[in-house]
């Protein structure tokens, strides 16, 4: 069913791709689209400049996108960098919302924080207009620019606190965050991390036979989100080296200087490859090239809260995961189906999984694909969202 009117997505979020953000907010207005809406997606960056189509999406309603450059330019230097996030946030997308000649129906809002947020509230509640914030982390000083004590951590805890419980509606990405909001007594829905799995191609590669090297990989920025262990991991890549075991780990993402410094500044283990970054469309074909993906995290507040997009990305992909359990991973990661679990994030126990996984049958290997893919076929597609994102869009019809 075709909804009349439109939703607004706005954030200073790159669109389609970039970042974490961009494939969140993708996997959201896909779903709110299969349910019928038409969808205006406004980003934070400088293009499009104009309303473009975004092809590929299954469903009756549309999805169309335009870059309101909210996001400093590279250029703007570290003091028109603050006076832009700090000051301005969100005046450009109050000014569009302002320019259209018919209000959205309802506003989604991804990132921006508490100047971003001021705005845009005050904007929606000037026009009656609903507003529904989608929340996907609890912020930690220890992860962003500036520490405890910078300003931008103030401004996320004031999101989080002020301005987040006083919109209309919630969207959660985990069931920490859910069990958070839910106390404030607003609609409330959780949306794991979803993205097109139907569509994505599977390699046609045969699982390596027994004698063939374990294969690892792992994909992202561990300097840039700071809650990715890479250090435990190759760590205990050395040790199962050390037992004899063949096993390869493909990084891709951070330079070879930074891999070092997270392992101490030593020679890497041989088998530990540093591949560098890939263009989004790439990463799945890496990963369906491995026979699992790696994911160790430290256990705290912020990692329980939010939840790795590259789980959801390996499952999709067909490959199995190795993992200690944070955040709702343990709902969908089953012990020796989907992947294999860690009991903690000790390099003791990352070594037990990877010796583990290197005893794997090529069998055993291919049934553990066969789940991988079919957890993320019902739990992380699109589609599997698109009626219960309806049916939460329509509370304010």
């Amino acid at each position: 069913m075709r909804h009349s009117g439109w939703v607004a997505c706005v954030g200073p979020f790159l669109f389609p791709w970039g970042e974490a953000g961009s494939r969140r907010v993708h996997g959201l207005v896909a779903s709110l689209a299969a349910a019928g809406h038409d969808v205006v997606v406004a980003s934070g960056g400088a293009e499009p400049r104009t309303l473009t189509p975004l092809p590929g999406v299954d469903g009756p309603g549309s999805i169309r996108h335009i870059g309101l450059a909210e996001r400093p330019p590279p250029d703007a230097g570290p003091v028109g960098s603050s006076i832009q996030t700090l000051l301005r946030w969100g005046q450009r997308t109050a000014r569009w919302l302002d320019a259209q000649p018919t209000k959205p129906s309802h506003v989604l809002v991804h990132g921006g924080q508490a100047q971003y947020m001021f705005h845009l509230q005050r904007w929606c509640r000037r026009h009656r207009v609903p507003l529904i914030v989608d929340v996907v982390d609890w912020f930690n000083g220890r992860y962003v620019r500036g520490g405890y004590l910078g300003p931008l951590h103030a401004s996320m805890k004031l999101a989080m606190h002020h301005y987040y419980p006083r919109c209309d509606g919630i969207i959660a990405i985990s069931s920490y965050l859910e069990d958070h909001y839910r106390r404030g007594g607003k609609p409330l829905l959780r949306v794991p991390p979803t993205l097109d799995v139907k569509s994505l191609t599977l390699d046609a590669r045969q699982t390596p036979g027994d004698s063939s090297p374990l294969t690892l990989a792992y994909a992202g920025n561990p300097h840039g989100n700071k809650k990715d262990l890479l250090g435990t991991v190759i760590e205990a890549v050395d040790r199962v080296q050390r037992d004899g075991a063949r096993v390869e780990l493909r990084i891709y993402g951070p330079t070879l200087d930074e891999v070092r410094g997270l392992f101490g500044g030593r020679s890497l283990p041989d088998g530990v490859r540093c591949l560098g970054r890939l263009p989004q469309a790439e990463v799945a074909g890496a990963l369906q090239g491995a026979d699992f993906t790696v994911l160790i995290r430290r256990p705290e507040r912020a990692t329980d809260a939010g939840f790795s997009t590259k789980f959801c990305e390996s499952l999709a992909s067909g490959t199995p995961v190795i993992a200690n359990l944070t955040s709702d991973m343990g709902r969908y990661l089953r012990p020796n189906l989907e992947g294999l679990v860690c009991r903690d994030h000790t390099v003791a126990e990352v070594t037990e999984a990877f010796r583990a996984a290197a005893r794997l049958s090529s069998a055993q290997r291919s049934v553990m694909r066969q789940a991988a893919r079919s957890q993320a076929l019902e739990s992380f597609d699109y589609r599997a969202y698109a009626e219960p994102l309806g049916r939460f869009f329509r509370h304010w019809s």
